[in-house]
């Protein structure tokens, strides 16, 4: 049974919506992003700089390492470019598991449960704080004899840093070698840092942003793929051309299991 959706105070799934150009917010969304983008505007591009890390690095995965399994735990509402079809675009028998435990994203759930003949793309509730659910049913879609990539985008502030790298770790000990984890998040410059104590102000679960060390921490004993951590839009650019200023605080790495 899907929870009663709350309108009176700002959801992170509904903001990061807006803030990607989507559609799915209220009000009292838009009024929160406003004001903080008044205050702080270099933090205007951090959602958009997230759909196009995931384009890359979704494209990446699939035409260079080959992988065709990928599990987005906390995928958020759908706009364009989802998981799915990046990957089915290279590979149409590309195979997508999504969790969320949001009740607006759960209404939102068809627009993610499109697939290729040849494919297959699938839609379970799930919180990312309980790795055996999820884990227990994703594999009824997908084959953990054989490499997925762990997509934790832009969700993983909603957990204080030092237990969010323990449940990472945990959830990438449970994947086969050759897996990937692929994750960004906000980093912790003074404005960043300020901007969520506004945030959490509103009346929205708080938000914690990352250090460097921190957001490295999620991937420890893996192989970290060049460039490294840091600054998603220089993740493999699709141009020589410089990010914007306003997409340079959301950091973020993928890194292979051994």
């Amino acid at each position: 049974m899907i929870s009663r959706i709350d309108t009176s105070v700002p959801h992170s799934a509904r903001v990061w919506n807006y803030c990607a150009g989507g559609s799915d917010w209220y009000e009292v969304d838009k009024q929160l992003v406003d004001q903080l983008l008044a205050d702080y505007p270099s933090a205007a591009g951090l959602a958009v700089a997230s759909r196009q890390f995931l384009g890359r690095a979704v494209r990446h995965l699939v035409r260079e390492a080959g992988v065709r399994q990928f599990l987005d735990i906390g995928t958020g509402l759908p706009t364009g470019d989802n998981t799915h079809q990046v990957a089915q675009r290279h590979a149409p028998d590309a195979r997508i598991v999504y969790v969320d435990n949001d009740p607006l994203v759960l209404l939102h759930a068809e627009a993610l449960l499109t697939s290729t003949p040849e494919g297959s793309t699938v839609y379970i509730e799930g919180d990312v704080r309980d790795p055996d659910t999820v884990l227990a049913a994703a594999r009824e879609t997908l084959d953990f004899e054989q490499p997925i990539a762990l997509m934790l985008l832009s969700m993983l502030g909603h957990i204080e840093p030092g237990p969010a790298a323990e449940l990472v770790q945990e959830y990438m000990s449970r994947l086969p070698s050759g897996s990937y984890l692929v994750t960004c998040d906000s980093i912790d410059s003074p404005a960043m840092v300020e901007l969520n104590v506004h945030y959490a102000a509103s009346g929205a679960a708080p938000y914690y942003v990352r250090s460097r060390e921190e957001l490295a921490a999620t991937a420890k004993g893996l192989e970290i793929l060049p460039p490294g951590v840091g600054p998603i839009p220089d993740w493999h650019p699709d141009t020589a051309a410089p990010a914007p200023l306003d997409q340079m605080d959301q950091w973020g790495l993928v890194a292979r299991k051994p």
